[in-house]
């Protein structure tokens, strides 16, 4: 399903849901409390503006008495998406969001990714996929890094542990070009990229990829990422504390040119590597 067309059923979502919760006689408010999210988030399910989780949606099914319609509704939508369940929400707010801070202790991010790199990740976790399956994970992975070429991008940082510039994902030369990339993209300015070196030793979140999002008219969000799970979370406490630890994590990584050096002294080790296999 193209976006446009998926825009559009979200739109018909959004003003089902609008329909039902008004011949209910409720509020935004009201339907928002029995759901467990502020009225303020039933007003943007029913703009479209965001998507609620499943979870959300089978409260929303109970408050109203719909007989499950909005949990079918959100089944097909997001199996129409070419992202994974848990990941499907998280990658509509990343085109909604005005700033995007990540936590990659040992993978590139996604939305920095190179098809080259992509791929090889896929392949690592699918090795006995067909190719036509690699290339729909792909193209989806393609499409989201088209949000930091977009003008309105989002501001954007990265804190990368240097296990990140280490790891040889695909061959040397594949490397390499993603390590190009991303310098290409920090000269540019249109990314913030810090490296946390091996020699900071412990330091906040070890291990932990996380995710923060801001938005201009709705409060921030964290998504944490575990095996074939994913979880988004938008508790103002919470939020709060991961927002401190990255703060932390930022404080503890080099700066923004010293990390520049040593992701192009990484790329070129790999470039001397390639040129002797």
């Amino acid at each position: 399903m193209a976006n446009g067309s998926r825009q559009a059923a979200w739109e018909f979502f959004g003003a089902e849901l609008k329909r039902r919760r008004e011949d209910a006689g409720l509020t935004q408010v009201e339907l928002g409390a029995r759901v467990f999210v502020s009225g303020g988030y039933i007003g943007q399910f029913e703009q479209a503006i965001r998507k609620p989780q499943r979870d959300v949606a089978q409260r929303i099914d109970e408050a109203l008495q719909t007989d499950g319609i909005f949990e079918r509704l959100w089944r097909k939508l997001i199996k129409e998406q070419p992202y994974t369940e848990y990941f499907a929400h998280v990658a509509e707010l990343e085109r909604l969001a005005t700033e995007i801070c990540e936590y990659a202790p040992a993978v590139i991010p996604g939305l920095l990714q190179t098809p080259e790199y992509a791929r090889a990740v896929f392949l690592a976790s699918n090795p006995f996929a067909a190719d036509e399956y690699i290339e729909e994970l792909l193209r989806g992975r393609m499409d989201r890094t088209q949000l930091l070429k977009d003008a309105t991008r989002p501001m954007y940082w990265a804190v990368l542990h240097e296990t990140v510039l280490r790891i040889p994902v695909g061959d040397p030369a594949v490397m390499a070009h993603e390590l190009d990339h991303v310098t290409r993209l920090m000269r540019e300015r249109k990314v913030m990229v810090q490296v946390l070196p091996f020699a900071a030793g412990a330091h906040p979140e070890m291990g932990k990829l996380m995710k923060l999002m801001e938005f201009e008219d709705a409060p921030p969000t964290v998504y944490t990422e575990g095996v074939l799970s994913g979880s988004l979370l938008d508790d103002p406490a919470v939020v709060k504390r991961v927002q401190a630890s990255y703060d932390l994590l930022r404080a503890t990584a080099l700066s923004g040119e010293a990390s520049l050096a040593l992701i192009e002294s990484a790329a070129e080790d790999f470039r001397r590597w390639a040129s002797t296999t």
